[in-house]
């Protein structure tokens, strides 16, 4: 994980996420936690998937692990994945559709390759967030809701495409329910087209999935592969270089310090240990119909 500087009004830090090759040609970037930045509002995990092309027979199988504590949001820009938990849902997401897990007091899913896309293979490329929740809501019932892509508000303007998946922002309000305040929108810019970063959220930072974008007004750009963390209540117009794609990710910082082990994440570091023990006794529901599980890293 490196940090590059930059002379541009507004900006905190921007993060270069190192690279993790999976197997495969199938590749990770982990702009979230980090080194120099842990949380933005209440993110505390952000990872681009891909983009890589799966083979025939060949696919993703992450087996069944546990969360607690947050609520993660699986996001493809291509490809498809099968969700599977330990309450029974069963559900494919593809592009533009939103998967809102909520953790809360301990939750275990699979993530996997349909049989039928794995037989004919093809693109997969996405984002996978965790949210951690407000203290008041870390063990509340864990929870499973998917939002067809219509369902997920949009604006478009001057070339300028504004996808509002969860939270608030630009005027637009996610159907998916949340914990605290936050936004995550996917932003889609045409060569030259515009976007104004507002200062309605305390902590924002862009991430570039492709493409890059210049700032108004001021000397340098951002570019894909980088998140940038903008300083509080700085308002920043972007310009596309050639067209480009963002993620918008923030919102409201949560109060207490959140620590993380593995896919656990908590205010209480006692619970961290208890999740722990109660993992490696396998005291958590499991996903029907699936024998496998990651074991505890020790």
């Amino acid at each position: 994980m490196s940090i590059r500087s930059s002379d541009i009004d507004g900006v905190d830090a921007v993060i270069l996420p190192p690279v993790r090759d999976l197997g495969d040609g199938f590749t990770v970037r982990r702009a979230l936690p980090s080194q120099h930045r842990r949380m933005v509002g209440p993110f505390i995990f952000f990872d681009q998937m891909g983009p890589a092309v799966l083979d025939a027979g060949e696919g993703l199988d992450v087996r069944p692990h546990p969360h607690i504590g947050l609520a993660t949001v699986t996001y493809l820009l291509e490809g498809e994945i099968l969700h599977r938990d330990s309450l029974g849902s069963v559900q494919a997401i593809r592009p533009g559709e939103v998967n809102w897990m909520t953790a809360g007091s301990g939750i275990v899913h699979s993530e996997r390759t349909s049989p039928e896309v794995r037989a004919s293979g093809g693109g997969l490329f996405g984002l996978q967030t965790w949210i951690a929740l407000p203290k008041a809501a870390e063990e509340v019932d864990p929870g499973f809701v998917h939002h067809k892509a219509g369902a997920i508000p949009f604006t478009e303007d001057a070339g300028a495409k504004i996808t509002v998946i969860a939270g608030s922002s630009d005027g637009l309000l996610s159907p998916v329910k949340t914990f605290s305040d936050m936004v995550y929108a996917d932003i889609v810019l045409a060569d030259g087209a515009r976007y104004q970063v507002k200062a309605e959220h305390v902590e924002r930072a862009i991430y570039v999935v492709s493409g890059a974008v210049e700032v108004i007004g001021q000397t340098g750009g951002f570019a894909a592969g980088e998140l940038v963390v903008f300083k509080p209540d700085a308002e920043i117009v972007l310009k596309a270089r050639g067209g480009a794609r963002l993620m918008l990710l923030g919102g409201e910082p949560l109060p207490e310090q959140r620590h993380i082990f593995w896919n656990f994440v908590s205010s209480s570091q006692e619970r961290l240990e208890q999740a722990k023990a109660d993992w490696k006794a396998q005291r958590f529901a499991r996903v029907p119909d699936e024998q496998e599980f990651i074991p505890l890293p020790e």
